[in-house]
Protein backbone atom coordinates (compact mmCIF):
# COMPACT_ATOMS: atom_id res chain seq x y z
CA UNK A 1 0.00 0.00 0.00
CA UNK A 2 2.29 3.02 1.71
CA UNK A 3 5.68 3.10 0.14
CA UNK A 4 8.79 4.06 2.55
CA UNK A 5 9.31 7.33 -0.02
CA UNK A 6 5.46 7.88 0.32
CA UNK A 7 5.82 7.99 4.37
CA UNK A 8 8.37 10.23 4.14
CA UNK A 9 7.05 12.44 1.97
CA UNK A 10 4.23 12.56 4.45
CA UNK A 11 6.48 12.94 7.62
CA UNK A 12 8.71 15.66 6.02
CA UNK A 13 4.99 17.30 5.08
CA UNK A 14 4.33 17.33 8.57
CA UNK A 15 7.29 18.56 10.26
CA UNK A 16 7.59 21.53 7.73
CA UNK A 17 3.74 22.14 9.08
CA UNK A 18 2.53 21.71 5.27
CA UNK A 19 -0.97 19.40 6.35
CA UNK A 20 -2.52 20.19 2.85
CA UNK A 21 0.29 18.79 1.25
CA UNK A 22 0.39 15.99 3.49
CA UNK A 23 -2.80 15.19 3.01
CA UNK A 24 -2.55 15.02 -0.80
CA UNK A 25 0.10 12.22 -0.14
CA UNK A 26 -1.52 10.09 1.33
CA UNK A 27 -4.80 10.58 -0.48
CA UNK A 28 -3.51 9.08 -3.99
CA UNK A 29 -3.03 6.14 -2.54
CA UNK A 30 -6.69 5.97 -0.04
CA UNK A 31 -8.85 7.47 -2.87
CA UNK A 32 -8.68 4.65 -5.60
CA UNK A 33 -9.18 2.27 -2.80
CA UNK A 34 -11.26 3.76 -0.58
CA UNK A 35 -13.63 1.24 -0.88
CA UNK A 36 -11.72 -1.72 -0.03
CA UNK A 37 -12.51 -2.07 3.78
CA UNK A 38 -8.91 -3.69 4.63
CA UNK A 39 -7.53 -1.96 8.17
CA UNK A 40 -4.84 -0.26 6.04
CA UNK A 41 -6.60 1.81 3.97
CA UNK A 42 -8.70 2.75 6.78
CA UNK A 43 -5.65 3.85 9.01
CA UNK A 44 -4.18 6.03 5.77
CA UNK A 45 -7.45 7.66 6.06
CA UNK A 46 -7.16 8.20 9.66
CA UNK A 47 -3.99 9.94 8.54
CA UNK A 48 -5.55 12.21 6.09
CA UNK A 49 -8.01 12.93 9.05
CA UNK A 50 -5.48 14.33 11.29
CA UNK A 51 -3.44 15.81 8.42
CA UNK A 52 -6.92 17.66 7.92
CA UNK A 53 -7.23 18.43 11.58
CA UNK A 54 -3.77 20.03 12.00
CA UNK A 55 -4.30 21.99 8.63
CA UNK A 56 -7.91 23.18 10.43
CA UNK A 57 -5.75 24.36 13.53
CA UNK A 58 -3.55 25.96 11.57
CA UNK A 59 -6.42 28.08 9.66
CA UNK A 60 -7.80 28.75 13.39
CA UNK A 61 -10.60 26.37 12.43
CA UNK A 62 -10.39 24.45 16.22
CA UNK A 63 -14.11 23.82 16.17
CA UNK A 64 -14.09 22.45 13.17
CA UNK A 65 -10.67 20.70 13.43
CA UNK A 66 -12.19 17.83 16.21
CA UNK A 67 -14.13 15.93 14.07
CA UNK A 68 -11.65 14.93 11.42
CA UNK A 69 -9.37 14.38 14.97
CA UNK A 70 -12.15 12.12 15.97
CA UNK A 71 -11.86 10.06 12.75
CA UNK A 72 -8.17 9.88 13.56
CA UNK A 73 -9.18 8.33 17.06
CA UNK A 74 -11.54 5.89 15.50
CA UNK A 75 -8.96 4.25 13.27
CA UNK A 76 -6.06 4.53 14.88
CA UNK A 77 -6.83 1.70 17.20
CA UNK A 78 -6.63 -0.75 13.74
CA UNK A 79 -2.72 -0.21 14.23
CA UNK A 80 -3.20 -2.72 17.08
CA UNK A 81 -5.01 -5.22 14.26
CA UNK A 82 -2.96 -4.89 11.08
CA UNK A 83 -0.82 -7.70 9.83
CA UNK A 84 1.38 -6.04 7.60
CA UNK A 85 4.68 -5.73 6.41
CA UNK A 86 4.44 -2.10 6.36
CA UNK A 87 3.32 -1.81 10.23
CA UNK A 88 6.38 -0.06 11.41
CA UNK A 89 6.05 2.35 8.97
CA UNK A 90 2.34 3.16 10.24
CA UNK A 91 3.83 2.89 13.64
CA UNK A 92 6.34 5.40 13.05
CA UNK A 93 3.96 7.81 11.33
CA UNK A 94 1.38 7.71 13.98
CA UNK A 95 3.82 8.80 16.25
CA UNK A 96 4.83 11.47 14.89
CA UNK A 97 0.93 12.59 14.45
CA UNK A 98 0.88 12.36 18.58
CA UNK A 99 3.54 14.84 18.76
CA UNK A 100 2.41 17.11 16.40
CA UNK A 101 -0.80 16.87 18.24
CA UNK A 102 0.58 17.65 21.64
CA UNK A 103 2.17 20.88 20.25
CA UNK A 104 -1.14 22.01 19.29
Amino acid sequence: MITTKDSEEFLNSLRQKDYYNAHEVLEKIWYPNRFDDSNEIKILKGFINAAVSFELIRLGRIKQSKTPWRNYLKYRQLLFKLDSNKQNIYYKISLQIEIIKREF
